[in-house]
């Protein structure tokens, strides 16, 4: 059973589904803008891509702050619990990230299960072993936020060290209650629009640029050099490329991932060494580098822009397999649903962000230019 009583159904309430629509949204505008930003060469449509998103994160966050203020205020409620297993699932530094599973036993509740992630420092590592009692602290109305408590006061201390519990069944687990369907679709709705009417303000712009560019029709095919912004294309069974001045993608066919060895570099060397030798192809520095699971999406930095760029060729292409099962692994998702690799140099230096996203939420971890991580954001 999974036990969810006291739970607020954070998920279902008008105002949830929404902000899950506004969210989708933004998404979907910040995106489409980007894209048709770099296609059009519209610097400011580009700029407002990154910025819309921004902002709204922002104001999301001074939105929460009184949520956040009130689950602050609330007394957490104090319990013993015993160890069923735990596994170290990663880490580089002192403080290793290690999954629990845990059998929590309230004073004044039934006992229940739960499964949680929490840092531990190498050398307390030894101090948790299975069936080992600790004291552990939640929030009442949210029986899976479960934290252990490192140090624990003398009377607590003292109970933990004279308990004996009994195991409590796999099925009865606290979990947080799921989105529902309803919240993934008012959020994929939103998307949709998001992009739609994105695209639909600057149609004339993207269809009639198509227009002008493309060549007249003969028996034979032939390419333009003439245009800065002409487009080529190249399709076959394997990958569909298309690049021009502004942006590049790449997409790879049914069964094949950009993961796979050699596969990103060669993708992106046909976006950077390609037709645009004539225009200094194969030289071109890059704003944004975007990797999906069978997409590559490169914009390119506009001739003669100060904005901050880099060498789309110096990623350390060989870590990204091993930084994308970290983020699956170690962020507390336990069923990654999407993955998505970002480097971008908006801050100065070059950031490589690997963000998951699966029923639990959206995590992330940062990576620095040589794909050495720097920061990790768990779910929830």
């Amino acid at each position: 059973m999974t036990i969810t009583a006291g739970a607020p159904p954070t998920h279902s309430t008008p105002a949830a589904l929404a902000r899950g629509f506004l969210t989708g949204g933004v998404a979907g505008t910040s995106l489409a803008a980007l894209v048709v930003g770099g296609i059009i060469e519209k610097v400011p449509l580009f700029v407002a891509g990154l910025v819309v998103p921004t902002v709204y994160g922002l104001l999301l966050f001074l939105a929460g702050a009184p949520r956040r203020r009130r689950e602050a205020a609330v007394v957490p409620r104090t319990a013993l619990a015993t160890i069923e297993s735990l596994k170290a699932i990663g880490g580089e530094s002192s403080d290793v990230p290690v999954r629990f599973d845990l059998t929590v036993a309230p004073d004044d509740e039934p006992a229940y299960r739960v499964e949680i992630t929490q840092d531990i420092n190498l050398v307390d590592l030894p101090d948790y072993r299975p069936r080992g009692i600790l004291v552990v602290q939640y929030p009442p109305d949210r029986p899976w936020r479960v934290r252990i408590v490192k140090r624990p006061t003398p009377e607590w201390e003292e109970r933990a060290a004279g308990a004996r519990l009994d195991s409590v069944p796999g099925p009865a687990t606290v979990s947080e209650p799921p989105e529902g369907c309803a919240f993934g679709f008012v959020g994929l709705l939103g998307l949709l629009l998001g992009a739609a009417v994105v695209i639909g303000l600057f149609r004339a712009d993207l269809f009639d640029g198509d227009a002008t560019a493309r060549p007249p029709s003969s028996s034979k095919p032939s390419v333009s050099s003439s245009s800065s912004s002409s487009t080529s294309s190249s399709s076959s069974t394997s990958s569909t490329t298309v690049v021009s001045s502004a942006s590049g993608t790449v997409a790879l066919g049914p069964g094949q991932s950009m993961l796979d060895k050699g596969e990103l570099r060669r993708a992106v060397d046909s976006l950077t060494e390609g037709e645009g030798k004539g225009e200094g192809g194969g030289k071109r520095s890059a704003l944004t580098v975007v990797v999906q699971e069978r997409l590559l999406s490169v914009v390119f930095s506009p001739t003669g822009t100060q904005a901050p760029q880099f060498d789309p060729r110096s990623l350390p292409y060989e870590r990204f397999p091993a930084l994308v099962e970290e983020a699956r692994t170690t962020l507390g998702i336990r069923s990654p649903q999407t993955w998505q690799i970002t480097a971008e140099r908006l801050t100065g230096s070059l950031t490589i962000r690997i963000g998951v996203t699966g029923a639990e939420g959206t995590a992330s971890l940062e990576a620095d230019g040589q794909g050495k991580v720097v920061r990790r954001t768990p779910v929830g």
